[in-house]
């Protein structure tokens, strides 16, 4: 049975669109971004397309002008983001589908990233990264998504090993670590297929 999978972030900036090419050609799936924000030259979904040239990149639902917020930019370009218009692509294929921004980031005033991951009934996967406050930016996502009842697969981090940020975060949680990244300097292809060859899904 071919897998839809979300992979969120406990931020921005931290590494989701490097763990969802390494899971887009560890499961040689289809990938899908539904909303951009910023940066239309040079989108996400055109990383994965150099990274992965062989890959079906399903195209945004929204392409916003402004690296902001998702509900603030989609005010500046006088849009509102709709549930409606957020229809999972059709494909046969497996799907990983990278989230703009955090659980908590808001598309409109009254609808966050979370409540459409909830309407979906999807696997989650939750990308982490080792920096100062991320032991707490991590536990209270892993948190909001144990309330909300959202299967999680387990967490991906990302960045200079820390131990001990590693297990107080494991130990904490009961989550099951897919695969830690490193501080890489160039992200390319050979980079992803190295990871994709070593995650535990």
């Amino acid at each position: 049975m071919c897998q839809k999978i979300i992979v969120a972030g406990i931020g921005t900036d931290i590494g989701k669109t490097v763990a969802s090419a390494i899971l887009t050609k560890a499961l040689k799936a289809d990938y899908w971004k539904p909303v951009q924000a910023g940066d239309l030259d040079c989108t996400d979904s055109h990383k994965i397309t150099g990274w992965l040239p062989d890959t079906v990149v399903h195209p945004e639902a929204y392409r916003l002008t402004q690296p902001m917020s998702l509900h603030a930019a989609a005010a500046i370009d006088r849009v509102i983001i709709k549930e409606s218009e957020l229809q999972i692509p059709i494909t046969s294929n497996h799907l990983i589908i990278e989230l703009a921004g955090g659980l908590m980031v808001p598309m409109r005033e009254d609808f966050l990233n979370i409540d459409w991951v909830v309407q979906t009934g999807l696997p989650l996967i939750l990308v982490s990264n080792y920096y100062l406050g991320s032991i707490n930016h991590t536990l209270l996502s892993l948190y909001l998504i144990k309330q909300k009842n959202i299967p999680l697969l387990g967490i991906i981090f990302n960045g200079d090993k820390n131990p001990s940020t590693f297990d107080v975060i494991l130990h904490r949680s009961g989550a099951r670590c897919l695969l830690e990244i490193g501080q890489e300097e160039t992200i390319n292809k050979e980079v992803i297929d190295k990871y994709a060859a070593d995650i535990q899904l």
